[in-house]
């Protein structure tokens, strides 16, 4: 009605700005931080496994952790140390080599490429094109290879030594002394009495007389080769031991009149002793024969030879110990200056 005061109007609330203003960007709970974005990383940015942190330990479990524990064990020295300084432990070798190799790859991989192995490239997969990478790499593979090559011509020698003593003469006592006069004298030929010798000699014509043909001729030719042969084996050892004695001398000489003790005189060794010297001696013999020493014996027959190659003998870790470290240390030298 025309007069009367019209009831006040209800408040209008303001509707949100699809803009938000400044303040309104600000968190009403200071414990609440806005959430910020953050740029996917582009192709070029991404890390090699081993360069991004959250992979690293999982890589070192497989190969680089096996790495550097074969570094860390061996004689090499990963740090430079003052006289009189500690020994680093095991552990402190390994911390050492770590961080070695993570600031300087190229550099870890020149100075300890002689302890690598072929499975340990994997850990260099991030500077693999890097030329002083793929040399070292050839150099690893290289004589992985040629350890290989030797391990089975290793292996087939002695599967054929123990085949020559199963079926043969040739590791035979007799034949032994007819390969190496000298070191059969050193070990057994002059420890022996009277009556082995005579012994020894009769066994020889016994093993001759064996294959000899029916008839007194043939006996007697026997005996006449006999004698010839043993001449030829007293001919040899004079030649040896004159050897031997110039060799001695030489090595005196370079002493610069260095005393040594006398060797005792008219030593006679107990039974004992004297079955220990013969293992030794025969031991030898073997070790020979696995260098490819025995001057006479035709290797290719065997190297080259692949029956020997599966027999159970080879799978057996026992030859392990003819094998000479020595041969790796000159492969590795060899590498080294190419």
């Amino acid at each position: 009605m025309w007069g009367e005061i019209d009831p006040p109007a209800p408040p209008v609330r303001a509707q949100p700005s699809s803009i938000p203003s400044l303040s309104s960007c600000e968190p009403e709970d200071e414990s609440i931080s806005p959430v910020v974005p953050q740029p996917r990383p582009r192709p070029t940015d991404t890390l090699h496994p081993l360069q991004d942190p959250q992979f690293v330990s999982q890589a070192e479990s497989v190969s680089i952790n096996d790495m550097l524990e074969a570094i860390a064990k061996s004689s090499s020295p990963v740090k430079s140390q003052q006289i009189g300084d500690a020994e680093l432990t095991l552990q402190e070798r390994r911390d050492e080599l770590l961080l070695q190799y993570r600031s300087r790859p190229l550099v870890f991989l020149e100075k300890y490429h002689a302890y690598l192995k072929p499975q340990d490239l994997s850990a260099f997969a991030h500077v693999c094109s890097d030329p002083r990478t793929q040399h070292y790499s050839k150099v690893i593979e290289r004589r992985a290879a040629a350890c290989t090559n030797r391990t089975r011509v290793r292996n087939q020698r002695y599967a054929a030594l123990r085949a020559l003593q199963r079926e043969g003469q040739y590791f035979s006592e007799e034949q032994m002394r007819t390969r190496e006069p000298l070191l059969y004298e050193q070990y057994i030929g002059q420890y022996l009495t009277d009556e082995e010798v005579l012994e020894r000699s009769q066994e020889a014509m016994q093993d001759d007389a064996q294959g000899a043909p029916a008839g007194g001729a043939g006996g007697l030719a026997h005996l006449l080769l006999n004698s010839y042969q043993e001449r030829l084996i007293q001919n040899r050892l004079q030649e040896e031991q004159e050897r031997e004695e110039g060799a001695q001398e030489e090595e005196d000489d370079d002493e610069e009149g260095e005393e040594y003790p006398p060797q005792p005189k008219g030593w006679e060794p107990s039974p004992e002793e004297k079955a220990l010297l013969r293992e030794e001696f025969i031991s030898q013999m073997h070790q020979h024969f696995l260098d490819g020493k025995d001057k006479d014996f035709n290797y290719s027959e065997v190297d080259e030879n692949p029956d020997y190659d599966n027999l159970d003998i080879v799978s057996r870790d026992a030859e392990d110990k003819y094998f000479d470290e020595d041969d790796e240390s000159e492969e590795d030298e060899e590498d080294m200056t190419e």
